[in-house]
């Protein structure tokens, strides 16, 4: 498969060019016929005609004018509708297809996390997420407690969503090729938040001076914090942060 538009840096474009591999996508998401689907970054549409007759409706949110033009002018997918603008300033509930919706995207792996926190804020909106992430990335939203990889957005990720590492991609089956390995993530949101929506400053403050701080002891690093009593009976501040927990960090919000 080869593509047919110059890929735009400024946009963070790299195009799926494998057919094996958006054939394995498809399976993975496993799409059905009453499914509503927003595609982020639809490209040239190599992923999107595989998912238009296999879904009830399918929306594509375009950033690029260019391919939006041409997505449109295919006679192959008529039946999708297409957006242009940016996916950080979309409203799920704004969308022409009925929600919730399962989100799909390739997206620019330089707005990764700002596209995992939108959807954390439009969460009643989905029912399930698939992105293509960088796959340093994919490993920190994966992390283990007490290794390297997790850290802040582990945490932060974690009190609302399940993440899955689904596999690994190599850049040839992109064009034009990335300098990184990617990966294939499924997301799934916890059935109950573990921070509740007004509390979330506070635990974005406590996780994030702590993680500034990796090698510091919680009691340096979070001197300056009113922390709860219950977090302080259970947890030992000559600790590490990459020791705790997400739901220890939770506890430690007062």
């Amino acid at each position: 498969m080869t593509t047919k538009h110059f890929a735009k840096k400024k946009w963070g474009q790299n195009f799926l060019a494998d057919t094996n591999l958006l054939k394995r996508i498809v399976r993975t998401i496993d799409p059905q016929p009453t499914d509503n689907v927003l595609e982020i970054g639809p490209g040239e549409g190599a992923l999107t005609e595989l998912l238009l007759p296999a879904v009830g409706n399918l929306t594509a949110i375009e950033i690029d004018p260019r391919l939006v033009e041409f997505l449109e002018n295919r006679d192959d997918l008529r039946d999708c509708h297409f957006i242009h603008g940016d996916v950080l300033g979309l409203e799920l509930s704004e969308l022409p297809i009925p929600t919730p919706v399962r989100v799909m995207g390739n997206i620019p792996y330089n707005i990764t996390s700002p596209i995992l926190f939108w959807l954390i804020e439009q969460r009643q909106y989905w029912t399930a997420a698939f992105l293509m992430t960088q796959r340093e990335v994919a490993e920190r939203l994966t992390g283990k407690v007490g290794t390297k990889a997790y850290g802040r957005l582990t945490v932060m990720i974690g009190a609302f969503l399940e993440v899955k590492y689904c596999f690994t991609i190599p850049p040839t089956v992109f064009q034009p090729r990335p300098r990184v390995d990617s990966a294939f993530i499924a997301l799934r949101k916890l059935d109950q938040p573990l921070v509740p929506d007004e509390k979330f400053k506070q635990f974005e403050k406590i996780v994030g001076v702590a993680f500034s701080q990796r090698r510091k002891m919680l009691r340096n690093s979070l001197a300056g914090f009113q922390l709860s009593a219950r977090g302080l009976e259970n947890i030992e501040l000559t600790r590490r942060p990459e020791t705790l927990t997400t739901e220890e960090f939770v506890s430690l919000i007062p």
